[in-house]
């Protein structure tokens, strides 16, 4: 798929205007962040569409610490801290959840976010999708097929959660655990090519690299070598971000593996199985809820990939 990247800037340092004062004057994430921008129109964007993709790398600022390293002694120095911000999702005028989350990538997180909750099925039914920024946050607007709208107001929730939280504002036990597909999928992976993804997983968290405070949800093909990446403070947030990115490139169904810096709860299964991905690999430990929708949908889960080992709690026959 040809990209259609432009990202966002920093204002350039060197002269001062009242525009750059105003800026200044306001919090850090809205600073990095143009006031508007058009992302995608009738499902596609054409040669002279522009894609608004927030630079990952504005996703932090940095702030004068602090450091005790003995008695009585104090460390002055500059670390990056990473940014979490409200982001209102809205669709078709009306609003629909706040999360927090990291300021980038955010309208990968909008079609993520919608497939995964079933708002849509295809990023053909989005028919536009803008990034505005407000005083209190950022708005993800976005425009939904009439018949996606109509299907999202049957069965609506507003909620507001904390970061990337995945149950938060539910309105009832049902809304909990959505209806997961039954992935099928011949795709297999190899165990070397789980620990390779591994052990280079953090090689491609720039982020968490600077910060320390952000998870990474990451797509790698059969062989092991990272596809796409996302990263966040929430890790569901992360997720999302990357099923919209893998869909945007038409990468979802293609033969690989996700791999998940954190734990694999079960709304991380949940999401992968809406998104039809088959295999879910985490570095730390999955939750019994989480073993029980893969096992649902079919999904092989593993947990504990890391020191060249890996336990596989679901449909091992993916995993040679």
């Amino acid at each position: 798929m040809q990209s259609r990247s432009a990202r966002f800037r920093s204002p350039q340092i060197g002269r001062v205007d009242s525009r750059t004062f105003l800026k200044n004057s306001l919090p850090s994430w809205k600073r990095r962040i143009p006031e508007v921008a058009t992302v995608v129109k009738n499902g596609s964007a054409g040669e002279n569409e522009t894609e608004a993709r927030h630079d990952p790398a504005h996703a932090e600022f940095s702030v004068k610490i602090w450091t005790a390293v003995r008695p009585n002694n104090l460390d002055e120095k500059i670390d990056s801290i990473a940014e979490e911000i409200p982001v209102a999702l809205v669709f078709n005028d009306i609003s629909h959840v706040v999360m927090m989350a990291s300021p980038g990538e955010l309208d990968s997180f909008a079609i993520g976010f919608s497939l995964t909750e079933g708002i849509i099925t295809s990023l053909d039914d989005i028919y536009d999708l803008q990034v505005s920024v407000g005083d209190a946050g950022i708005e993800v607007n976005v425009t939904l097929s009439n018949q996606c709208f109509m299907q999202l107001k049957d069965r609506r929730r507003s909620m507001t959660g904390r970061t990337g939280c995945g149950v938060c504002g539910a309105e009832s036990l049902q809304q909990i655990r959505l209806p997961v597909p039954s992935v099928t999928s011949n795709n297999v992976v190899s165990h070397d090519a789980l620990q390779k993804a591994t052990m280079t997983l953090t090689d491609y968290q720039p982020l968490q690299r600077l910060t320390g405070a952000v998870h990474g949800a990451a797509w790698f093909d059969p062989e092991g070598s990272m596809v796409c990446i996302c990263e966040d403070v929430g890790r569901h947030n992360a997720l999302d971000k990357l099923i919209g990115c893998l869909s945007k490139r038409k990468l979802l169904g293609e033969p690989g593996f996700l791999l998940l810096s954190s734990r694999a709860s079960y709304e991380m299964v949940q999401k992968a199985a809406m998104a039809g991905i088959a295999i879910v690999v985490a570095v730390s430990a999955p939750t019994a809820m989480a073993i029980d929708i893969a096992r649902k949908a079919s999904i092989s889960l593993v947990g504990f990939s890391r020191d060249g080992r890996h336990v596989v709690y679901s449909n091992h026959q993916r995993l040679i």
